[in-house]
């Protein structure tokens, strides 16, 4: 063996331990929880598009198929669901601060705002009418709740816009078009504000996540991974469901960067089919919902 030779073995070592050394390791402390939802019998659960936890703990799941909208104890154990005549199909669901229910059905092109128990209060925009107009959705994705209330929805499969309306759903303003720049989208797909007032956009098919302020200015972009779903947690901790990647990663809340990643594809428990969207509760958990997995998992702290 040459001296050169030796030298680039040497070098290709220390170049691969330092791979090693700073690529994001699955984080130890999530445990999957298998078998803790209690599907009652008679409702076959279709593709798990929405997710998310209220100020009691109770889960709420959104899915493809009868009965769309169901509740659960924070437990596990079933209490209502509702949903049949209204949703065509279900995509994002949200929960704010006065434990009300918003979901985005990408079917009918709208956005349903119901209370605990599945009363209708609020709709925006026109059923079966897709449109690029201020009080018009195109496959509607996922909503966000501002601290005064206000509504932003990514409007992302056919507009590459986020709308943002105040509390009672009255028109504020918009941005975003389709494109790879600053402010353009390829599918928002996932939203949230963050405790900071940052509006945090899952830039899906442009593999990243863009930040803006309250009004939209652009304020920074997270890319290298696929955000499917967004969700923070109380700490100001922020997780993306990455559906490509099949993993859940917490990202750094000011740089971006994955910090932590957790899960690969399969249907074992704690792997995952096509990861949509998550939530995460007061202790810390994590619940993730699957496309192609069709089903809801708990990943305890």
């Amino acid at each position: 063996m040459t001296r050169s030779t030796q030298l680039f073995g040497l070098v290709l070592l220390l170049v691969m331990a330092l791979v090693v050394s700073v690529a994001p390791a699955a984080d130890p402390r999530l445990k999957p929880v298998a078998g803790f939802l209690k599907i009652p019998k008679g409702i076959p659960v279709g593709a798990a598009s929405g997710v998310d936890i209220d100020s009691k703990g109770r889960i709420y799941l959104f899915h493809r198929g009868p009965r769309p909208i169901l509740c659960f104890t924070a437990k596990g154990k079933f209490i209502r669901s509702w949903g049949d005549d209204l949703i065509g199909s279900a995509h994002g669901l949200r929960i704010d601060r006065d434990d009300n229910v918003w979901v985005t059905d990408i079917g009918h092109h709208m956005v349903f705002k119901f209370s605990p128990k599945g009363k209708l209060l609020l709709a925006l925009g026109r059923a079966d009418q897709p449109g690029n107009k201020r009080d018009l959705f195109d496959k509607p994705t996922d909503i966000g709740f501002g601290p005064k209330g206000e509504i932003y929805i990514s409007d992302g499969y056919g507009n590459s816009r986020v709308i943002k309306f105040d509390a009672r759903g009255k028109y504020l303003t918009q941005w975003g078009k389709p494109g790879k720049g600053r402010g353009e989208f390829d599918t928002p797909h996932a939203i949230l504000v963050d405790r900071k007032g940052r509006v945090v956009v899952g830039d899906r098919e442009n593999d990243r996540v863009q930040v803006f302020d309250a009004n939209g200015k652009w304020l920074a972009t997270w890319p290298g991974f696929a955000p499917f779903g967004l969700a923070e947690d109380s700490q100001g901790a922020i997780f993306v469901a990455d559906g490509r990647a099949n993993q859940v990663l917490q990202v750094d809340s000011t740089s971006g960067k994955v910090v932590s990643r957790w899960g690969s594809q399969g249907t074992e428990p704690g792997q995952f089919q096509l990861p949509h969207m998550l939530a995460v509760d007061k202790k810390g958990n994590l619940f993730v919902v699957e496309i192609q997995g069709k089903r809801l998992q708990k990943l305890r702290r």
